[in-house]
């Protein structure tokens, strides 16, 4: 014989990762503030190397200012090549102007023409984006490139400075400084980082493994006292989460306690329900034996032993039948309600000299119901309502039930009406729980019950809307307003002609 698991204890494999990503909540976390301390670093890098080229550039400005001094005590107004060269192996300078009362005057002039147009970067005027772009033109400027540099003077009277020098060197300690900064930035978002996980680790973290660590014990053994979660004293939503943790283990357990002395007293109540159904059953057909004799002492008395023996069948066979089965799910489709109205009345015996079934419902009117199911809700209120009436001493057995459907909302609410003497007090507050619900002596309460949980079923709900000594006002609502049926005859055929 093979055996097979149930759906809830058959091992799935979990499903395969598109992407590797660490399980654990500490792993997450831990990556999740290396990346962001990480990116939050990585912020600093275009201003700290938009800042370096700037004083970089502004250096070489500067040396090319103070050679614009020493060339004005030459009567040439020029450097000497000794001069020069010194400030082409120091500062890298090829080209030195000044631009004084709106003359410009080359005092370090180009040894040979340039290859390429230096691309220019002025220092007196920059906005926040050219400044924040311009090391990163720098370092994808092509080989050999030269850059012209414009600056306000420091040491002399002039409009501005220029300089022209190759922008290789400088190419180069950018590199230099964003390697560094990188190092520099990947140290302190790892330092920072690791700080950030242990804090969140002691605090948040490692409480919430207690926590599921202590749902994962519970569901394994709920009667182990050691699988029970001790809250702890913390204020904040950690230990409002172990609070009520620990309080709803408290009520699983005894529901879980509840639930299996309800279960050993079904299976006791099932036995003693199905001997008690075999003697009843014996009982008639010695009631009908008796009914045989002709005695009429026995006649007289029979009527009422056999009601007793019909209620007690009765309520032992509503009982097997529900705690056996369970209503299936219901098969929605239109279904005409003056025909369903009509055929629920015939089964709830009711009728025109008794309790009998008024409407003004449309005969082409529609609702989304399973007819079966539709028919015994509808068999169930109009049968409670007749006995309800029937019941009364000083009504003799006559009555009404109105019915009328309403549109709500897209939903289809039908109101049953009686003019009986309504619900008693000590039946309402359980009216639609099984077995303690009944209004009337002898009933299992289960009529309602069951009423309330197929129209559940349909998306709706059955309530009791009012009551008392002129009668009841149910509402059944159903989901969903189908389209009421074409006229006999319909339109179509009349405009086709």
């Amino acid at each position: 014989m093979v055996e097979t698991g149930s759906p809830s204890e058959t091992e799935t494999s979990p499903p395969r990762k598109r992407f590797p990503w660490p399980g654990g909540l500490s792993a997450r976390l831990l990556l999740f503030t290396l990346v962001v301390v990480a990116f939050g670093g990585l912020l600093i890098l275009p201003p700290a190397l938009a800042s370096y080229e700037e004083q970089w550039l502004l250096d070489r400005v500067r040396a090319g200012e103070l050679a614009s001094t020493i060339a004005e005590s030459d009567p040439e107004l020029r450097v000497s090549d000794a001069v020069a060269n010194q400030m082409f192996d120091q500062a890298g300078a090829v080209t030195v102007a000044v631009q004084v009362d709106g003359a410009r005057r080359l005092v370090l002039p180009p040894k040979q023409p340039f290859e390429n147009t230096p691309y220019l970067v002025d220092l007196r005027r920059q906005n926040p984006g050219s400044w924040l772009a311009a090391p990163f033109f720098t370092l994808t400027s092509p080989k050999g490139s030269m850059v012209r540099v414009m600056a306000e003077p420091r040491y002399r009277k002039a409009e501005f400075v220029e300089v022209v020098l190759p922008d290789a060197p400088l190419k180069a300690k950018l590199v230099g400084q964003l390697w560094q900064l990188a190092g520099v930035t990947l140290f302190v978002a790892s330092l920072a980082g690791l700080l950030v996980y242990a804090f969140l680790n002691i605090f948040l973290v490692r409480p919430m493994q207690r926590i599921t660590r202590a749902m994962e014990a519970f569901r394994g053994d709920p009667d182990d006292p050691a699988a029970r979660l001790v809250p702890s004293n913390r204020r904040d939503e950690i230990g409002r989460a172990e609070l009520e943790l620990d309080r709803m283990q408290a009520d699983l357990l005894a529901a879980l306690a509840s639930k299996a002395r309800l279960a050993a007293l079904g299976e006791a109540v099932a036995k003693i329900n199905h001997d008690l159904r075999n003697m009843l059953t014996s009982a008639q057909m010695a009631s009908d034996r008796l009914a045989a004799l002709g005695d009429p002492k026995v006649a007289q008395a029979l009527p009422r032993l056999e009601r007793a023996l019909d209620r007690a069948i009765t309520l032992a066979s509503d009982v097997m039948a529900y705690g056996k089965s369970k209503e299936p799910a219901p098969v929605v489709r239109p279904t005409a309600l003056r025909p369903a109205l009509d055929m629920a009345a015939e089964d709830a015996g009711l009728t025109a000299k008794g309790v009998a079934l008024e409407t003004v419902i449309d005969p082409r009117e529609q609702v989304l119901a399973d007819p079966d199911q539709l028919h015994r809700i509808l068999t169930n209120l109009l049968r409670n309502a007749r006995e309800a009436i029937e019941g009364a001493p000083d009504r003799g057995g006559k009555g009404k039930v109105f019915v009328e459907l309403r549109r709500v909302d897209g939903a289809s609410v039908l109101r049953l009406s009686d003019d009986g003497p309504g619900v008693p007090e000590r039946a309402r507050a359980n009216l639609f729980q099984p077995f303690v619900g009944s209004a009337r002596r002898g009933g299992t309460g289960l009529g309602l019950a069951i009423a309330r949980e197929l129209a559940q079923g349909h998306g709706g709900d059955l309530v009791l809307i009012e009551t008392g000594p002129g009668g009841s006002v149910f509402d059944l609502t159903l989901a969903g307003v189908p389209d009421p049926l074409p006229e006999p005859g319909g339109r179509a055929d009349a405009s086709a002609d």
